[in-house]
Formats: C-alpha cells, sequence, structure tokens
C-alpha cells in the first residue's frame, strides 16, 4: 500500500493491521503527516498540528505492542480533535484572538477515552469564531478551503474536521455540533458526520447553548464512525446531562437486521428553500432506500417544520449575546457577522428567554410525537452546494448580516430536540461538489441511525471517491 492510500485507508482496518504487526502506527503517523505537511496550508484545516507529540506517541504505542501490553480498540490510530476540546498542553482558543494564547492543563473526557483507546492525537482543526457560523472562516486562523474546490466553503464549525477527513488527514475526525456543525461540513466535504443523541458523548465543560451541542465523529465510513462513537460515549460526571446508558457495541451491531422500518421524507420541512440541484440528489438517493433496500418511503407533512426558524434565530443570538461585553474593546479583531449576531441578542430580556424556552419544549414535543410514528426521516443535509467561503450567504441567497441560517434549515431542529442525525455524502453537483443526504432517528436510537447509514452505503458505496489531488 503507497502512502496516500494508507492516509485513506479506515480506522477499522488500520487498528486491525496494526495489532497484527502488519505496520506499524510510526509508519501511519508518518504518512499522515507527511500528507498533511503536503496539503498545508492550502487546506488551512488546522490550528494546531502537533507533528512531534503525535510521532512520540506513535513511538511509544509500537514500543507498547512489541512488549505485548494491552492494545485498545484504536491502538496507534490517527485522530483530530476540535479547537472546542481540551487537549492537554495544546491550544484551546475556539477561533478567536477572545481567546488567543490559552492553553488546557488537561484532557477533556472524550481526549482522554480515544488516549486510553490507543489513538494518537495529531492536533486541533479550525473553527469560526467561537463555532457561530457554518461557514468555514474565522479571524484567527483565515479561510479553511473545501478540499474539492478551493476557496469554496467547507462548512463549519467543524470545520478542519470535515476537510481532515475528506482530504486523507488520518481516518477519525472529532467534532461538535449546535446548529448543524457536524453534519454541514460531512455536507460540504463529502464525508460522514453523525451527530448523536444529546449527551450521548459527554462534554467537559457543558455548552452555554441550553442543551444543544452535541459531540461527534466525521469519518470517511460509517463503520468508523460507529468504531470512534463507541469509545467516546458513556456518562461521565463532567457532564450533569450525559446520558446514563453506556454505549451500545455499534460497530459489531452495524449489519444487524431489525423489523422493517417506517420512514418518511420530507425535501423542505414544509417551509425551506432548497437549490434544484441540491433536491434532485437527495430525491434519487432517497429511492435508494426502495428500490435497493427494499424500504418504503413515504413523502410526508411535518406541521412543526415551519415553527423552526423563529426559535433559530431568536436561540442563536440569544446565546450568543454574552460575549458582549468583550465587543467593544475587540470589535475589529472579530468577524463582522459575530457581532451582528450578539448585537441582535442584546435587546433580549430574561423574560423573554423564559417565554421562548416554552414555545421551544412544545415544538420538541412536536417532534418527538412525529417520531413515534416513524422511526427515520430523510432530508437534505443543507440546502447548497459549497459556495465561497468569504460570503456569509451563496450570492443567490437572500443576504443577511448574520443569518446564514437560511440555507441550513435542516440542523437545526434536531439539536433543539436532540435526536441523533447524520449526514451521507449521495452525489456530486455539476461542479463537482459533494451533497448530502440526511437521515434522523428517534431520540437515543443511535445504531438505527449509524444501521440505516451503513445499509445506505453498502447500496451507494462513497469513500472511493477522493478531492484532487487525491
Amino acid at each position: 500500500m503507497d502512502k496516500t492510500d494508507l492516509c485513506f485507508t479506515p480506522a477499522t482496518e488500520l487498528a486491525d493491521a496494526i495489532g497484527a504487526k502488519a505496520i506499524s502506527a510510526s509508519e501511519v503517523t508518518a504518512a499522515v503527516l507527511d500528507r498533511i505537511q503536503a496539503l498545508e496550508p492550502d487546506l488551512n484545516a488546522f490550528a494546531h498540528l502537533a507533528a512531534e507529540e503525535a510521532m512520540e506517541a506513535a513511538e511509544a504505542a509500537d514500543a507498547a505492542l512489541m512488549k505485548g501490553a494491552p492494545l485498545g480498540p484504536l491502538h496507534g490510530v490517527p485522530v483530530t480533535i476540535k479547537d472546542h476540546e481540551a487537549v492537554r498542553g495544546m491550544p484551546i482558543e475556539y477561533g478567536t484572538h477572545l481567546r488567543r494564547g490559552d492553553m488546557a492543563a488537561a484532557d477533556g473526557v472524550l481526549v482522554a477515552r480515544l488516549r486510553q483507546a490507543g489513538a494518537i492525537i495529531l492536533g486541533k482543526t479550525t473553527t469560526p469564531e467561537f463555532g457561530w457560523t457554518g461557514v468555514s472562516h474565522s479571524p484567527l486562523t483565515g479561510i479553511t478551503h473545501n478540499p474539492w474546490k478551493h476557496g469554496m466553503n467547507a462548512g463549519a464549525s467543524s470545520a478542519g474536521a470535515g476537510v481532515g477527513a475528506a482530504a486523507g488527514y488520518g481516518p477519525l475526525h472529532q467534532g461538535s455540533d449546535g446548529a448543524g456543525s457536524i453534519r454541514m461540513p460531512a455536507h460540504f466535504c463529502g464525508v460522514f458526520g453523525l451527530k448523536p443523541s444529546y449527551g450521548r458523548v459527554p462534554q467537559s465543560a457543558v455548552a452555554a447553548s441550553d442543551y444543544t451541542v452535541h459531540l461527534g465523529p466525521l469519518t470517511r465510513t460509517v463503520a468508523d464512525a460507529a468504531l470512534m462513537l463507541k469509545v467516546m460515549a458513556g456518562p461521565h460526571p463532567d457532564d450533569h446531562s450525559s446520558l446514563e446508558a453506556q454505549p451500545a457495541d455499534y460497530p459489531r451491531l452495524l449489519d444487524r437486521k431489525r423489523r422493517r422500518p417506517r420512514i418518511a421524507f420530507s425535501p423542505d420541512l414544509g417551509h425551506a428553500r432548497v437549490d434544484p440541484e441540491v433536491a434532485a440528489l437527495v430525491g434519487k438517493a432517497v429511492t435508494a432506500f426502495e428500490s435497493e433496500l427494499g424500504h418504503a418511503v413515504e413523502a410526508v407533512k411535518t406541521p412543526w417544520g415551519p415553527k423552526g426558524p423563529e426559535l433559530a434565530r431568536f436561540f442563536w443570538p440569544a446565546h450568543f449575546s454574552r460575549h458582549a461585553d468583550r465587543v467593544p474593546e475587540m470589535r475589529d479583531r472579530m468577524d463582522p457577522g459575530f457581532i451582528a449576531c450578539i448585537e441582535a441578542g442584546s435587546h433580549i430580556t430574561m423574560a423573554d428567554y423564559q417565554k421562548m424556552r416554552l414555545v421551544k419544549y412544545a415544538y420538541c414535543t412536536e417532534i418527538h410525537r412525529f417520531f413515534e410514528e416513524w422511526d427515520f426521516l430523510l432530508t437534505p443535509a443543507v440546502s447548497v452546494a459549497a459556495f465561497p467561503a468569504e460570503k456569509l450567504q451563496p450570492e443567490h441567497w437572500p443576504q443577511h448580516p448574520w443569518d446564514w441560517m437560511s440555507w441550513a434549515e435542516f440542523s437545526y431542529p434536531f439539536n433543539l430536540s436532540q435526536n441523533p442525525a447524520a449526514s451521507i455524502p449521495c452525489g456530486f453537483t455539476a461542479d463537482g461538489l459533494p451533497v448530502g443526504l440526511q437521515i434522523v432517528g428517534r431520540r437515543f436510537d443511535d445504531l438505527g441511525v449509524l444501521q440505516m447509514a451503513a445499509a445506505f452505503e453498502a447500496a451507494r458505496p462513497w469513500a472511493q471517491h477522493r478531492p484532487p489531488p487525491g
């Protein structure tokens, strides 16, 4: 296997090969670092690359293997961490000058679990300022470029994670998703992204966004996501909102047959605008569940759908208004769109917030009642394909000082409701840009979403596609 192929090899295969001594962790890590150094800074997916530390960890992994030490499920496998998560001795800057120079004294929970499983931490991947937008640029790190077309949006806020997964920066990339921030990069970059049920992967510490942030994997294969999720998931005292249940054996159960699922399809949630080319690709993908997987899919109305925009456009600026006190001193070093978003929330009172929270809870109840009738809902992942990364909206889209959500109406409903949801590559536009299909499951049915995604992956394989230079 040449070095490029090694960089695109799934974690499930790498872990077995390293464990069998067919290849060393040092060889894998060196190949991935060589690729990263060849493609950076053109892609600009790393906020901090820890090449020396990664090679030291890989050499230690090889030494442990030679001594016959017990091996974790990710022994010697490279992984990247989003710049929102703490990795001891590395910067944690959130893509903003407001946190520039901050260093993490200890690993967060998910990082500690990945290390314990034997993973090699390559470094920290880029994110927009405090993860506020779905566009891959920040005042601190600049533009993170879509590997399929330079200068185009790679999605965010897990921007570098999506790019890393697509570009062959190793197999495993950690992201977080508060309004689509795993699923959007997966859509734009042509990889698999899973937002598990809220609390499945514990946070360190819990985000100040009213329990909407979900931590999960971005990978090239569903099996890799299942493996990474199993390692990261499970309750922890750092996160009082983490789920009590221990993770299922997601990799082993991926192919287990279940009763015939009830699958719904909504092309627009009753209100969303979708570009025709994206809609056509998603429509063709939906047919795979019928013609190739033998499932019935029913186009449905989602009466709760049109109620979502008001909620999203209230809570997004309300939560980010906590940074308002920093604007006067830092305005010239902050994202103008982020400032506009902060200022849009500055008039919101606690009474306003409490009243809208009750509306949100009623909205979430409607979504969960919908899923009493349906096991899965299929939708577009995002309304548009990649557009220039210096823009907040595509040129043909309604313009607004901060509202990027108009092209991402399919994401945030399931952050509010805490359902598991994934974006799966389902085709390319005429310009060669990826498009994703979203699969949403019942709350807590992360395994079901992974199983449906694995079935779709088998019917419509995509991992063989590589962006240039491939």
